[in-house]
């Protein structure tokens, strides 16, 4: 069959998983970016107010480019914002800015999390790679060891990746804290930031599941074709050919 139902069974949880994340935080974004703060600071004013507050710094903040590229970049120790979250005075500028402060607080407080996905980080790229070629050389170099390693070394990415997902909480939960403590929202509109930092943090774990189960997917074909050659006839021997 071309259309597998194993594929499906692997494939659809992780699409419904990214379509309910997706759906929480355009429904969140939405309904938060209609909310100006009372505070009138943007983004980029509470972020670098809400550093302070926690004690971090020297933190850089740029705008970025593009509406998915807000990120805090630990090594250089810079806050890249996109223009509606860096300009914004709405309360969904103010929740995903504050989130991705919260990661610089992780790391001036020295969060173990964040020290531990710090130097995964580049394993977990080079795993990657080095995974696909194990698989692909396993069937070609006909040594099934390699398929094995290959999907042990998966395994570990997987492992990984799902040490992000803490981390994410984490910073939001630090970032709201520091929020309210500061003064910087009111009880009510801390709410309403909280739904915007949750929203965004499932859809990092949609993101880490998609992520999982793409490359599974991906080597249905590979059993296809073996379960075609196994089922091809045995090509006679030279002796028995000669009989």
């Amino acid at each position: 069959m071309l259309l597998d139902i194993d594929y499906l069974l692997l494939g659809m949880p992780g699409i419904a998983l990214s379509l309910w994340a997706q759906w929480q935080i355009v429904s969140a974004c939405s309904a938060a970016s209609r909310l100006p703060a009372s505070s009138g600071l943007t983004g980029s004013e509470a972020a670098r107010r809400l550093m302070q507050a926690s004690g971090v710094r020297p933190v850089d903040i740029t705008p970025a480019s593009g509406q998915l590229s807000n990120h805090y970049d630990p090594s250089r120790k810079v806050l890249r914002l996109s223009q509606s979250v860096c300009a914004g005075r709405s309360l969904a500028a103010l929740g995903v800015a504050a989130h991705e402060a919260g990661h610089a607080i992780q790391q001036a407080s020295r969060y173990p999390g964040l020290i531990v996905r710090n130097a995964i980080v580049p394993i977990a790229n080079l795993g990657s790679i080095a995974f696909w070629l194990l698989i692909l050389a396993g069937p070609f170099l006909g040594m099934f060891r390699l398929i094995i390693w290959g999907l042990a070394l998966f395994s570990l990415i997987v492992v990984l990746q799902l040490i992000n997902v803490p981390i994410e909480f984490d910073a939001s939960r630090r970032a709201r804290q520091t929020l309210l403590a500061t003064g910087l929202v009111t009880q009510e509109e801390g709410a309403v930031v909280g739904r915007v930092m949750n929203a965004a943090a499932w859809t990092y774990v949609a993101a880490i599941l998609t992520s999982v189960m793409s490359p599974l997917c991906s080597l249905f074909p590979f059993r296809l074709l073996f379960e075609f050659s196994a089922g091809l006839p045995t090509p006679p021997n030279s002796e028995e050919a000669i009989k």
